[in-house]
């Protein structure tokens, strides 16, 4: 799919709880606002968007996705852009997997997320050591 990344990792005995806490720690230190849902058997999904009245008129739906799925020593990161979910902490991420996580967005948006998704890739990279 365009504009989803996925990083696979093995091996690396990483807690990932806390790794999910990183990442949404990095994010709001760049300003964003995140959201997180309940770990499911299907893995946790961390919601951001940035703020503010541009991003609001153009991409009020829009939140960069990242999925962390798996077990410590085999588990995989998903970036992409989806749709912001309002109370993601109480909906079941089988509801969310089922409606697609995902969704396509236009060429200024997607550049943007490919910015953005690079840089969180090289962060997540840094926290999984």
């Amino acid at each position: 799919m365009i504009g989803e990344m996925v990083q696979h990792f093995q091996g690396k005995s990483a807690d990932l709880d806390t790794l999910r806490d990183k990442i949404a720690g990095y994010l709001k230190g760049q300003g964003f606002e995140v959201q997180s849902s309940k770990p499911s058997s299907h893995g946790t999904l961390l919601q951001a968007r940035k703020p503010g009245f541009m991003r609001e008129v153009i991409t009020a739906d829009h939140a960069l996705d990242i999925l962390i799925d798996g077990e410590a020593d085999d588990f995989t990161v998903r970036l992409g852009i989806g749709k912001w979910l309002q109370h993601l902490g109480v909906m079941a991420m089988e509801t969310m997997l089922l409606s697609g996580l995902f969704v396509f967005v236009d060429v200024p948006e997607m550049l943007w997320t490919t910015h953005i998704e690079n840089d969180l890739a090289k962060r997540i990279a840094a926290f999984v050591g």
